[in-house]
């Protein structure tokens, strides 16, 4: 199995809020966008580069216990975001990388966004069980 790249645009989702209440223009909203992200189905959520973070100005949240190919270390954990893949969309939360490691989308917003890796063509599809169409799944 290679690699599955895929565009990702990451936006404060404070700010989302802050504009449809009126309270800034939605030009102000703080976004990103990282055209090389690693889908990652080992991983858990969504984890990004330190200097994404500071660019969408949000705020930590806690120190989570994480799993790596180094062992077990700490992570740091910060506010949701609303992730845009494929023209689907999800809120959740960030863990910071290190500057120089690839933003990871893990399985939760895979599952969330309803897509599944074709390892045939390194590319994430729609869940063919759904018809390729996003579904929520309530069961």
């Amino acid at each position: 199995m290679g690699r599955t790249l895929v565009e990702i645009t990451v936006e404060n989702l404070k700010d989302l809020w802050d504009a449809r209440e009126g309270r800034i223009a939605p030009d102000k909203v703080r976004k990103v966008i990282i055209p090389d992200a690693l889908v990652d189905t080992g991983s858990t959520g969504l984890a990004i580069p330190e200097r994404y973070i500071k660019e969408l100005g949000i705020h930590f949240v806690r120190q989570r216990n994480s799993l790596t190919s180094v062992g077990l270390s700490h992570t740091d954990v910060y506010d949701a975001v609303r992730l845009t893949v494929m023209g689907r969309d999800c809120p959740v939360e960030v863990a910071k990388v290190a500057d120089g490691v690839p933003a990871l989308v893990g399985q939760v917003p895979l599952e969330l966004l309803d897509f599944v890796v074709d390892p045939s063509s390194q590319r994430l599809i729609g869940n063919p069980a759904h018809g390729g169409e996003q579904v929520l799944e309530m069961f």
